[in-house]
C-alpha cells in the first residue's frame, strides 16, 4: 500500500511543484521600476533571510541592497525601509496610503477580529477608537490625573529594592520589579486595581509571546498547516478566550460597583479624575445616540490594546535604559548628579521636577535609538500605487519600517552603537513622530497614542531610581561585562534579566 501511495503521489507532487513554479516566477504584470530585490527561493521568497533578529538580518540586507528594498515574504511583496528619508515618505508624504494594517492571523485572533486600535484596517471605525482613546483614555488631563497612583507604585518599588538589598541575598532582579511596576501601573489605570497572581502573569506572557509570532499562513496560505502544526492557532484562540474571560470579570467588577453606588450602598459616583479606563469606555458604551456604537468587544479590544501596549514595551525601554546606564558609569554619575541637585535634599522625584532634567531626556532619546521597544514597528500596506523614492510600489505591499535600523544609521549618528547621551543635548531631534531619524512610537496617523503616559512613567522610574541608589553588578562584575543579548518576538527585551546590587544613598 506505501509503494502505491508514493507511485500515486510522485505525479501529483511533480504537478503542484510545476504549477506553484509558473506562479511564483511568472507573477501577474508587476511594476517595473521596483526597488531592488534580494535574491529570493521558489515558494518562500526571502523568508529565510529573516533569521532570528529580523531586525538585524533586514540591517544587513539593506547595506547591500540600499534603504529601500523589496522582500517577498512568500508571494506577498513586502517593502522595507531603512533609513529616515524612506520612512518619512511613507509615514508623511504618502501616510494616506500607508495606514492601512497588514493581515496578521494570530494578532487578529488575540484583538477581537482587529478591533483594537494597533491592528484595525484604516477606517471609519479605527477613527473612531482611535478618538476615543486620544480624547478620553490618553488626553493629557486624563495622563495627569494618575498622578499620585504613578508616585504610588515608584515608591513601592524603590521599598522593595531596599528590602531586598537589606537582606541575605541581596541581589536585585530588576527586570522582575519593573515589569511589576509597570503591570500595578497600568493596572491600576486600565482597571482600577492590581491584577498580578501568577497565572495572570502567565496569561500575560503568552498572549505577548504570540503577538510575536510568525504566521507561515500569512504568507504562503496553502501552508498555513504548518502553523497548525506549531500550535499557533490553538494557542491564540485559548489565551484569547482566557483574556476575554478575565476582561469580562474586570468588567463586570465595575459594573457592579456602579450599581452599588447609584442604588446608594457606596460612596457615590467617582470623581472624573477618579475613573479608570473601563469606567470611561462603559460609559461611551451607553451613549447610544453619539454616532458610534461601542460594543463591548470593542470595549475589551481598547483595554486589552492599552494594557497590553502600555505594560510590555514600557517595562522593556526601562530594562534597557537601566542596563546602559549601568555599562556606562559616566553618564550613570552625570544623570545621578542632574538628579539630586534638581532635588536639592528631598527625599524624592516628584513628576513636576523631570522639566528641569535635560540629562535626563537625552538619555530617555539615547536608549530609544539603541533599543526600539517595536523595532521593525507594527506593518503597514499599501492601499494603492505609489511612487517611493523614485521607485513604483503595487497596491497590497506590507511594508516594514526599520526603526531600529534608522537608530544605528552611520549616516545619521557619529559612532551609532556607542551610548552617548550627550548627542542630543544640543539637538532638536524628538521622538514624538516628527523627527524621522527616531520614531520609536511610530509616526503620522499610526502613531501610537500612548506617548504621554508612557513617557510619564519612564522618566519618573528612571529618575527615582538613580536618584535613591548607586548600582552596580553582583559577584564583582564590570559594567562592561552586562550581557545584552536580545530576545526574538515583536517587543524586543533582554535575554537574561537584569541582576544588580542597589546601594541606599540616602
Amino acid at each position: 500500500m506505501l509503494f502505491i501511495f508514493h507511485q500515486l503521489s510522485l505525479p501529483l507532487i511533480i504537478l503542484v511543484i510545476a504549477i506553484l513554479s509558473k506562479w511564483y516566477f511568472f507573477p501577474s504584470k508587476p511594476l517595473k521600476n521596483q526597488p531592488p530585490s534580494p535574491a529570493k527561493l521558489p515558494i518562500i521568497g526571502n523568508l529565510h533571510q529573516l533569521g532570528s533578529s529580523p531586525h538585524r538580518s533586514l540591517q544587513a540586507l539593506a547595506k547591500k541592497h540600499g534603504p529601500l528594498m523589496l522582500l517577498h515574504f512568500g508571494r506577498v511583496p513586502v517593502l522595507v525601509a531603512s533609513s529616515a528619508d524612506a520612512s518619512q515618505e511613507i509615514m508623511k508624504t504618502h501616510d494616506l496610503i500607508f495606514a492601512n494594517r497588514a493581515k496578521s492571523t494570530v494578532p487578529s485572533i488575540l484583538s477581537y477580529n482587529a478591533r483594537d486600535i494597533a491592528f484595525a484596517d484604516y477606517g471609519e471605525y479605527w477613527r473612531q477608537i482611535k478618538s476615543i482613546a486620544v480624547l478620553q483614555l490618553l488626553s493629557q488631563k486624563r495622563v495627569q490625573s494618575f498622578w499620585r497612583m504613578r508616585e504610588e507604585e515608584m515608591d513601592l518599588l524603590i521599598e522593595r529594592i531596599r528590602t531586598i538589598s537589606c537582606s541575605s541575598s541581596p541581589v536585585v532582579n530588576l527586570s522582575e520589579l519593573l515589569m511589576s511596576l509597570t503591570n500595578g501601573v497600568i493596572c491600576r489605570a486600565a482597571l482600577g486595581r492590581k491584577h498580578g497572581g501568577a497565572e495572570f502573569k502567565q496569561l500575560f506572557a503568552d498572549f505577548v509571546e504570540l503577538l510575536g509570532v510568525f504566521s507561515v499562513g500569512d504568507y504562503i496560505p496553502w501552508l498555513s498547516w504548518v502553523d497548525r502544526l506549531n500550535g499557533y492557532d490553538v494557542r491564540a484562540v485559548k489565551i484569547a478566550a482566557e483574556f476575554d474571560a478575565f476582561l469580562e470579570g474586570v468588567i463586570e467588577e465595575h459594573v457592579d460597583r456602579k450599581k452599588r453606588t447609584s442604588s446608594g450602598d457606596g460612596d457615590g459616583d467617582n470623581d472624573d479624575e477618579d475613573k479608570d479606563f473601563v469606567d470611561i469606555l462603559l460609559e461611551i458604551e451607553k451613549q447610544k445616540d453619539a454616532g458610534f456604537v461601542l460594543d463591548r468587544d470593542a470595549v475589551k479590544a481598547l483595554i486589552l490594546d492599552v494594557f497590553t501596549g502600555g505594560t510590555d514595551s514600557t517595562y522593556a525601554t526601562l530594562e534597557w535604559e537601566l542596563s546602559e546606564l549601568i555599562r556606562n558609569p559616566h553618564a550613570m554619575k552625570k544623570l545621578q548628579d542632574e538628579v539630586r541637585k534638581v532635588a536639592n535634599g528631598r527625599p524624592k522625584i516628584t513628576e513636576d521636577d523631570l522639566d528641569q532634567m535635560p540629562y535626563l531626556q537625552a538619555v530617555v532619546k539615547e536608549n530609544f535609538r539603541m533599543h526600539m521597544p517595536l523595532p521593525l514597528l507594527v506593518p503597514r500596506e499599501s492601499t494603492s500605487d505609489v511612487k517611493i523614492m523614485g521607485y513604483n510600489i503595487s497596491a497590497g505591499t506590507q511594508v516594514i519600517i526599520n526603526a531600529w535600523a534608522v537608530g544605528r544609521d552611520p549616516s545619521l549618528w557619529d559612532n551609532p552603537d556607542e551610548f552617548r547621551p550627550e548627542r542630543f543635548l544640543d539637538s532638536s531631534v524628538d521622538y514624538r513622530g516628527f523627527h524621522f531619524e527616531l520614531t520609536p512610537f511610530g509616526a503620522g496617523r499610526r502613531k501610537c497614542p500612548g506617548i504621554q503616559f508612557a513617557m510619564n512613567v519612564n522618566e519618573l522610574v528612571i529618575a527615582s531610581l538613580v536618584h535613591k541608589f548607586d548600582f552596580g553588578l553582583p559577584d564583582g562584575q564590570k559594567g562592561e561585562d552586562l550581557d545584552m543579548s536580545e530576545t526574538t518576538g515583536i517587543t524586543i527585551h533582554k535575554k537574561l534579566p537584569l541582576l544588580v546590587v542597589a546601594t541606599t544613598c540616602d
